[in-house]
């Protein structure tokens, strides 16, 4: 076991097994944010796994060997604290909030439920059906499918492109042997970090930890599949007022070098009502009520897009003004656009220490990334560093790469305006 001091309040120690314990006291609190979080997701799945991921976080709380259901609930809540978790594509948490004094109880019971489930046959049944009835929720909510639809299209023919909550076959085929099987060979220690925030003591931290999760193995989990970016276009039609539209490109992992430019862009083209996209396409023209753009960085991919959901009879200029906006990027944009995006993301990040549940997912997603935590500092200085001509290359980098991809959900006359717009995007 090994251990450091990192900044102010921040700690880590190295469990024998490789699980990290990271945590950053917050003296003026008197609850703790703290999880475990898993280097592990839904692209870790085999093809017989699809959902299997979401699954296993869901029965997490269904029951261990020492504790029922009922009871998980019932002693968190005793202490008035709450119990949460998380599936995303390459990682899983499992999170609780609770008075700093019962920090004890709060590891012991995460412990638990990693260390020790029961998988019990009634439970899973029970656990099946309601992923079917949240998958059945998706397929009757257009503006959550549609992104579902835009992933698949990005990465086909790989767990990266799949749903995270699986289908109603492949989650109905899974037993307790399988969930068994999946949590053993990834849930490994050098891919597990214990993290909390606010009112923590290290040292107990770590003993609690030491003690609860001996039996997670020490050996690397085996590596997920490196992803491979398609493109395309899938248009869904569906008897709706609307058509909702994802428009995307290839984005750049958390660790290229583009990282932070993307990011700039992200916010000044569709980060918040004075983006170009929200006073240009809402405002302006008056095509649609939500238009935003995003980053989604993977650790070797990414994928740079935009949301928008529109009339049917709006739907190609729309499109066609996306594409506009996202081509001038790459030589228009200016110091005060960058200055307010960076202004923006900086308060973000500061938001984050106000907050132990943000700061703990924070210290986890850093040390599960690039084993080791930014401090803050470090991070603003290099938003700061990101150059108006930084910016428009990554614009002019996304466009280039011609290969979009389109995913469109709505009446089926309204769906083909879109498709032909993002022909302009296509290069040889």
């Amino acid at each position: 076991m090994s251990a450091n001091a990192i900044g102010s309040g921040v700690k880590r120690t190295t469990l024998d097994n490789g699980i990290t314990v990271i945590s950053d006291t917050m003296p003026h609190l008197g609850t703790v944010s703290l999880g475990i979080w898993v280097g592990a997701g839904a692209r870790d799945e085999g093809e017989n796994e699809h959902g299997i991921s979401h699954l296993l976080e869901h029965m997490a709380f269904k029951g261990t060997r020492r504790r029922s259901a009922r009871r998980i609930a019932e002693e968190i809540e005793q202490v008035g604290g709450d119990i949460n978790a998380a599936t995303s594509v390459e990682q899983t948490s499992y999170n609780v909030r609770v008075l700093g004094e019962d920090l004890g109880l709060g590891i012991d019971i995460l412990s638990d439920i990693l260390t020790e489930p029961a998988f019990a046959p009634e439970e899973l049944a029970r656990e099946k059906n309601v992923i079917v009835q949240e998958i059945g929720a998706v397929m009757d909510t257009p503006d959550d499918l549609v992104f579902d639809l835009f992933q698949e299209r990005a990465f086909p023919g790989q767990a990266m492109g799949r749903s995270i909550l699986g289908t109603p076959e492949t989650v109905r085929s899974f037993d307790p042997a399988n969930l068994g099987a999946y949590l053993g060979r990834t849930y490994r220690g050098p891919r597990m970090v214990v993290s909390a925030a606010g009112a923590v003591d290290h040292e107990r931290l770590v003993a609690e930890a030491s003690s609860r999760l001996r039996a997670i193995g020490a050996e690397p989990k085996p590596e997920a599949p490196a992803a491979t970016y398609g493109g395309g276009t899938i248009l869904t039609p569906r008897d709706l007022e609307q058509v909702h539209i994802v428009l995307g490109l290839e984005g750049r992992s958390f660790k290229h070098p583009q990282y932070h430019a993307l990011q700039v862009l992200s916010n000044i083209l569709g980060g918040g009502m004075s983006s170009r996209l929200f006073q240009e396409v809402r405002e302006e023209r008056g095509l649609c009520y939500s238009i935003y753009s995003f980053h989604w960085s993977y650790v070797d991919t990414g994928l740079f897009a935009i949301y928008a959901g529109t009339d049917m009879g709006d739907v190609g200029e729309l499109t066609n003004v996306v594409i506009d906006q996202l081509e001038a990027a790459g030589e228009t944009i200016t110091e005060t656009e960058l200055n307010r995006a960076k202004a923006q993301m900086k308060v973000g990040l500061m938001a984050a220490l106000e907050s132990s549940g943000a700061r703990a997912d924070q210290l986890a997603r850093q040390i599960l990334a690039f084993n080791r935590v930014i401090p803050v500092d470090e991070i603003v200085a290099k938003v700061e560093a990101v150059t108006v001509e930084d910016v428009r290359q990554a614009a002019r980098d996304l466009v280039a790469g011609g290969r979009p991809t389109l995913s469109a959900i709505g009446p089926g006359t309204g769906l083909d305006p879109a498709a032909r717009a993002v022909e302009r995007l296509i290069r040889a």
